[in-house]
């Protein structure tokens, strides 16, 4: 029986994401938009009962829990490190009269509703539907991934007998049987990345299920415990264990009569070998599942737990009736809800980076990239332990940093494009292109500049907390050895009396080089070599800030020179930046003299083309030879610095500046950029907001929309894009507050856009705990928690000492 009820698109409103009808080609979207996670572990938003079988894909992955596999392809052995797809504890049978199990595709939906509720952490199913037998059921399940307990998640079944009495079978147990298959692009890759060790009936309601990833040796286990109830009385039906390599289980029957209802509750633990504090996860999972208690004592924690995160996180706005078309306001909240699944508190200590697709799914394999440039903003401001805790990621790659800079005929640190357990280069060397059948060779490890987001990251980390001791101890090291990779980069030309860079490639990823050469880079991308000339120019204050004592030991430590570090003051002021001939700052060395390409006749052809550079492979072309983008390049700097931070730099580097020129370059180049990452309509929205509003707010507004849409046509399914969720509360906050912490103070430029009238929110700047409330023609900043000294507040040309307790209200101009 095909199940009825047809699907559409979500309900955005307050505090939860809704989804009415049951829609099996929005599955894996849904799943991976109503996953949850507590910054240790998360699960997909699959039904209980579902599995992998084209439709829907359970997953629950461990924040960090990674393999390498090894596969041959033709000629070629490849190997890669994956995300892996640990056992799956919501799985859970449900047979009504022996009717080989539930799937909603077998009845006859009358009604189905699932429901994320952002405030409490919940995910809600509701589905009402009739067999071919004529029964009526009602089935509803609440679930939780515990961020009080981080090791715990909980979920509850209930199914009721609208018109029929019977029997019902249920099986509950834990699948470790799965494989990684949750990513298109890997499908011809090894995926089993799970070794079968024990399982265990450990108590009549309880199994237990051990694995172990075959490279890593990652040792995972998970007990679950299943408990039923009738109509609130419980029930103990004799349960039938099922113990199989890779699987636990425990079945049984149970009777149920018409109007009543029977109740399912299953908790799970989760531990690993890599846990603190444990003797073995085996012993941790068995004291864990003893102690857990009930689903609502679970769920009780677990909303407390989110209710403090909000008062830290939330963002409110009070909006103009039609002034916007979406819900902007339950879309940040639903951004900064997956975030924090990604990393909370519960991740503080932990070993692990924040990945540009959270912990939802296995695209890009669970890689960390760049994008903690666009998610450590969020985060620092309400909680800068998360951020500490996450640059300590990178602080302990700092040694296969170091290793890949020398074997690349570089000093200093080298970080990787992507990055994934221990800090090596994880970037594949070839992709499929699903569009012409052949591998590619892939080049993007060339992105060097993935170096300054981390120093980038190091600085704004110091400006927001005043945090000398890990500077001292830890941001410093970074910072320096950035430093001195760029330095050992830039190589001076005598013609030019300038510092050049050559054979990177840019933050737009599609220039891999020259037309009709080899793909060894461009030369003198101006986004890295202003960053570069940037990294060395901090190194120095970095020297200062940390104290005569403490300079002193770094530069012996790392052998660096009172003469290199003269060398490092001298590139900052004298590299080189591309210009085109008419003044508009050049992608890279020769950009201007690539060909325009026809985007009206390629948009006329193809439904999408995000992915020009495979769209231009596969015709035989090359996206080398065109001016074109996948996403934000030269934009990237007015994204990161504001126009007077800039202007410094320029200055520095003695070039001139022109403010004017900037609705110009933004103009150029968003024009001949595809927007082929959700990144860049971040960048592009927040760049355009001045120039070209309406252009502005549609950017938003897509970016705001990506995931919840899929505007990138089918690749939220694999996993969210955490970059451009963080990035878009971040923008919102930037474009309203003009917030920025420079020469030391906290400098705001508030303006509220129009239609918004209001708004409220919370910071953490050096230990104070701020409260801002934003309006038309006020700007008003409390101090909630007093923190350790005084502070320079600045709002606009206003500049006061903001004193501890203290409050200020700045009088606005209307435009």
């Amino acid at each position: 029986m095909t199940a009825a009820g047809a699907g559409v698109d979500a309900v955005r409103s307050g505090w939860r994401l809704t989804y009415d009808g049951f829609e099996p080609s929005a599955e894996g979207k849904r799943e991976a938009l109503c996953a949850l996670g507590n910054g240790y572990f998360a699960t997909r938003g699959a039904a209980p009962w579902a599995r992998a079988d084209g439709v829907r894909y359970p997953g629950v992955y461990l924040a960090g829990g990674y393999n390498r596999l090894r596969t041959r392809i033709g000629d070629r052995e490849v190997e890669n490190e994956d995300l892996v797809n640990l056992p799956n504890w919501l799985n859970l049978d449900l047979d009504i009269g022996r009717s080989g199990g539930f799937d909603e595709r077998r009845v006859r939906l009358l009604n189905y509703r699932q429901e994320l509720d952002l405030e409490h952490g919940l995910l809600l199913r509701t589905l009402s539907f009739e067999d071919d037998e004529g029964r009526r059921s009602t089935l509803r399940e609440r679930r939780i991934v515990s961020m009080e307990q981080m090791h715990l998640a909980a979920l509850e079944v209930t199914l009721t007998a609208e018109n029929w009495s019977g029997t019902v079978a249920v099986r509950s147990g834990i699948d470790g049987r799965g494989v990684n298959a949750g990513a298109k692009l890997y499908a011809r890759f090894s995926n089993r990345h799970l070794q079968p060790l024990e399982s265990e009936l450990i108590a009549n309601d309880t199994v237990l299920l051990l694995t172990r990833t075959s490279g890593s040796g990652l040792v995972v286990a998970q007990a679950a415990r299943t408990r039923v109830a009738r109509n609130g009385e419980a029930v103990e039906p004799k349960g039938r264990p099922t113990l199989e390599p890779g699987y636990a289980s425990l079945s049984f029957e149970t009777p149920i009569a018409a109007g009543e209802t029977l109740q399912i509750e299953k908790l799970a633990v989760l531990h690993t070998s890599r846990d603190r504090a444990i003797f073995e996860p085996s012993a941790a999972a068995r004291k864990a599942i003893v102690k857990a208690g009930s689903f609502d004592q679970a769920h009780a924690a677990h909303s407390f737990a989110w209710e403090q995160l909000w008062r830290r996180f939330d963002i409110r706005m009070e909006v103009r009736e039609g002034a916007l078309k979406l819900d902007a306001q339950m879309l940040l909240r639903l951004n900064l809800f997956h975030l924090l699944q990604t990393a909370s508190h519960n991740s503080i200590g932990l070993d692990i980076g924040v990945p540009a697709r959270g912990w939802t799914g296995e695209a890009y394999q669970g890689h960390i990239f760049w994008d903690e440039l666009f998610i450590f903003p969020t985060l620092v401001l309400r909680l800068p332990e998360i951020t500490r805790s996450l640059l300590m990621y990178r602080y302990h790659r700092l040694d296969e940093a170091r290793d890949a800079a020398a074997n690349a005929g570089f000093r200093g640190a080298m970080f990787p494009w992507q990055s994934g357990s221990d800090g090596q280069e994880t970037t594949q060397k070839a992709n499929l292109n699903p569009r012409s059948e052949r591998w590619v060779t892939d080049n993007s490890f060339r992105q060097r500049h993935v170096g300054a987001a981390v120093a980038w990251n190091v600085w704004q980390y110091e400006q927001m907390t005043d945090d000398r001791q890990f500077l001292q101890f830890y941001g410093a090291e970074l910072f320096l050895e950035i430093a001195r990779f760029w330095a050992s980069v830039a190589q001076y030309n005598p013609a030019r009396e300038r510092y050049e860079i050559r054979g990177v490639m840019g933050p737009d990823e599609f220039h891999e080089g020259y037309p009709d050469a080899p793909p060894a880079g461009v030369d003198n991308n101006a986004y890295t070599n202003l960053m570069a000339a940037w990294v060395l120019w901090r190194a120095l204050d970095v020297l200062d800030l940390v104290g005569e004592v403490r300079r002193a030991e770094l530069m012996g430590r790392l052998g660096l020179s009172s003469e290199e570090v003269v060398r490092w003051d001298h590139i900052s002021r004298r590299m080189y930046v591309p210009f085109h001939d008419d003044g508009l700052i050049s992608q890279f060395e020769g950009y201007e003299r690539l060909a325009e390409l026809d985007w009206d006749a390629y948009r006329a052809r193809y439904d999408n083309i995000q992915r020009l550079e495979l769209i231009l492979e596969a015709e035989g072309d090359s996206a080398n030879r065109y001016k074109l983008g996948k996403q934000a390049d030269v934009l990237m700097l007015f994204y990161l610095f504001s126009s007077d931070g800039l202007a410094a730099l320029f200055d520095r580097l003695g070039y001139r500046f022109d403010r004017e020129m900037i609705p110009r370059i933004a103009d150029y180049y968003d024009n001949r950029c595809s927007h082929g990452s959700t990144l860049s309509r971040v960048v592009s929205a927040w760049v355009l907001a001045r120039s070209d509003r309406r252009r502005a707010i549609g950017y938003l507004t897509q970016a705001l929309l990506s995931d919840v849409e899929d505007i990138q046509g089918g690749t939220t399914a694999e996993g969210v894009h955490l970059g451009a969720m963080a990035a878009t509360v971040d923008l919102v906050l930037r474009a309203c507050t003009g917030i920025e912490a420079r020469d030391d103070a906290l400098r705001f430029s508030p303006r509220l856009p129009e239609g918004l009238e209001r708004l409220d929110l919370s910071i953490r700047y050096r230990g104070h705990v701020l409260d801002l409330a934003l309006a038309p023609d006020s700007f008003r900043v409390r101090s909630r928690s007093p923190g350790p000294a005084p502070f320079r507040l600045a709002c606009g040309a206003d500049e006061i000492d903001f004193p501890r307790g203290g409050e200020a209200t700045f009088v606005l101009r209307r435009d």
